[in-house]
C-alpha cells in the first residue's frame, strides 16, 4: 500500500468500539507511575533494569523456577526459557505447521455455518484459537471441542468480576478437570512418543505436573483467550465498514494484516502492562527511574501518541504504518523481552480467519457483540455475536 503523508480523515473522528468500557474499568496497579508517551513506554518495556510486575506478579516465589511460568521470568531465566521454546514461534513453524491448523480448523467452522446459515463468531474463533494454541502446546490428545468448551468456561470463571464466593471454587474445579481430561492425556501421550511441541519439551525437562499446568494455562491465556476478542473486535469492525472490508479482500497478505494491525492499534485487548524497577534507569528523555519504582504502561493512551501515530490517532487509518515507518504491532503485543511471543501467530490467524469468512456468500452480522470487562487480564471480552449467510 501506499498513501500521501497527510491523514484524509477529521481530526476528530473516534472508530473505537472498547474505549468506554475500558474508561469505566481499566486502572493501573495501586502505587503505579501511569505511562501514556509511547516512547518512554518502550523504553521502560525494553530496559533490562525492569522486572515483570502486575497480574500477581508480587506473589509469584521465584524459589522454584520450574514451577513458575515464563511470563513471570526476567534476566537470564527468562532469556533461557523463552530460547527453548522460540522455535515454536519462528516464521518457518508459522507458515509451514500453524498454517496447516489455521486453514484446517477455519474450513471446518465455515462449513458447518454455511449448512447453518448461522453462528456465534466468539465461540467460532474461540475453537480456532483453541485449535492453534493447542497444537503448539501439545494438548491434543482429547477432544478440541470439548476442550474449547471447557476453557471458555474456565476462563468466565476466572474472568468473572461479579458473582458469589463460590465462583474461585468454580474456577478451581474448571482447572482441575482441564488438567484431567486435557493436559494429563497429552502428558501420557508425548511420554510415549515425544513431538515438537511445549508439552514435549516439559516432559523432556522433568517438569512436574503442577509445572506442566502452568505452562499450559499460560499460553491457553495467552494464546487462546485474547486471540478469540481481538479476532471479532477485528470482525466488528470490517462489518460495519464496507470500504475498509473491500481494501481487506482485494488486498495480499501485507495489506490484509496491516489492516489488522490497524484495528489492534486501537483495539488492544489488555489495557495495562507493569514493570518494577530493580536498578536505576535513564530513559531516552532523560526521565530518571529509580529502584523500586513501580510503572503501569498505558497501552491505549501510547498506541494514540500523536507524536508516533500521526495525525487522527482516533481513527482507523490502514496507511498509518507505512507513513509511520513504524514495522510492530504498536504497543498491543507489549515490546521488549516480554513481548508476546505469539504475536504473528494471532496475526496469522486473524488473517486467514476473516479472509475465508468475508468471502461466504450472503455474510453479514445479525448481531454485534457486547463488551464486558476481564479484571484479571485488564481487558476487554467480546460475547454474544452472531453471523449470518446463504445457506447450502
Amino acid at each position: 500500500m501506499s498513501q500521501t503523508a497527510v491523514c484524509p480523515i477529521p481530526d476528530d473522528r473516534d472508530d473505537r468500539k472498547s474505549a468506554a468500557i475500558a474508561r469505566a474499568n481499566a486502572h493501573a496497579e495501586p502505587g503505579a507511575r501511569v505511562v501514556s508517551r509511547f516512547s518512554f513506554a518502550r523504553d521502560v518495556l525494553r530496559a533490562p533494569q525492569m522486572r515483570q510486575a502486575g497480574a500477581g506478579a508480587e506473589h509469584v516465589k521465584l524459589d522454584n523456577p520450574e514451577h513458575v511460568s515464563v511470563f513471570f521470568l526476567d534476566g537470564e531465566l527468562h532469556k533461557k526459557r523463552r530460547g527453548q521454546l522460540a522455535r515454536y514461534f519462528t516464521p518457518k513453524a508459522i507458515k509451514d505447521r500453524h498454517h496447516v491448523v489455521m486453514r484446517r480448523t477455519t474450513e471446518e467452522l465455515i462449513a458447518e455455518l454455511r449448512r447453518s446459515g448461522r453462528a456465534q463468531l466468539d465461540l467460532m474463533t474461540m475453537r480456532l484459537a483453541c485449535d492453534v494454541a493447542a497444537e503448539i502446546v501439545g494438548l491434543t490428545a482429547s477432544d478440541p471441542r470439548a476442550m474449547s468448551e471447557r476453557l471458555r468456561k474456565t476462563f468466565t470463571s476466572i474472568g468473572t468480576s461479579k458473582g458469589s464466593w463460590l465462583q474461585p471454587l468454580r474456577a478451581a474445579m474448571r482447572t482441575l478437570t482441564f488438567m484431567a481430561l486435557d493436559v494429563m492425556p497429552a502428558v501420557r501421550a508425548r511420554r510415549k512418543a515425544p513431538k515438537d511441541d511445549v508439552i514435549s519439551y516439559c516432559v523432556a525437562e522433568g517438569f512436574s505436573k503442577k509445572a506442566i499446568l502452568i505452562e499450559c494455562m499460560t499460553y491457553a491465556t495467552a494464546g487462546m483467550l485474547t486471540t478469540r476478542e481481538f479476532i471479532v473486535m477485528v470482525a466488528w469492525h470490517l462489518f460495519e465498514r464496507d470500504d475498509l472490508r473491500a481494501l481487506y479482500l482485494a488486498g495480499d497478505e501485507g495489506t490484509q494484516l496491516a489492516i489488522i494491525e490497524e484495528i489492534l492499534r486501537l483495539e488492544p485487548v489488555a489495557a495495562f502492562v507493569h514493570r518494577k524497577a530493580a536498578e536505576p534507569m535513564t530513559g531516552s528523555n532523560g526521565e530518571v527511574v529509580q529502584p523500586g519504582e513501580l510503572y503501569g504502561m498505558d497501552i491505549r493512551a501510547a498506541n494514540t501518541d500523536e507524536a508516533i501515530t500521526g495525525p487522527c490517532p482516533f481513527a482507523i487509518d490502514p496507511y498509518r504504518a507505512e507513513r509511520q515507518r513504524m514495522t510492530t504491532s504498536w504497543m498491543s503485543f507489549s515490546d521488549g523481552a516480554h513481548r508476546c511471543p505469539g504475536a504473528q501467530v494471532a496475526l496469522h490467524e486473524t488473517r486467514i480467519f476473516l479472509d475465508a469468512l468475508l468471502r461466504v456468500p450472503g455474510i453479514r452480522m445479525a448481531n454485534p457483540p457486547r463488551l464486558d470487562w476481564c479484571a484479571p487480564i485488564q481487558g476487554y471480552e467480546v460475547h454474544g455475536a452472531f453471523v449470518e449467510c446463504d445457506r447450502v
